[in-house]
């Protein structure tokens, strides 16, 4: 199995006393397919919000591509021939 490319751990959002994503827990591999399915309300959209950094989770972790949404830190950095440049600051890579 690849390494992972997506992995949250509790990411949780609420809105005030209501809550939209409750303890999304899950880990995407490189190369995997992957689909949200649910009601309307059920939290998909608020959840890529999240994914995307387009919205601050209100508690739990999130890291995409070796970037940690929550903190804005990069935990590491994966390159090669075919890899965009590097995304890390200083001579960490």
């Amino acid at each position: 199995m690849s390494e992972p490319v997506i992995h949250t751990d509790k990411l949780t959002k609420r809105f005030g006393d209501f809550v939209a994503v409750d303890a999304l827990s899950l880990t995407i591999s490189g190369g995997e397919i992957f689909g949200f399915l649910g009601a309307n309300g059920a939290g998909k959209t608020t959840a890529i919000r999240m994914l995307t950094g387009l919205l601050a989770p209100t508690s739990g972790k999130a890291m995409v591509a070796g970037f940690d949404l929550y903190t804005g830190a990069e935990c590491k950095c994966v390159q090669d021939n075919d890899s965009p440049p590097c995304l890390k600051t200083g001579n960490e890579c």
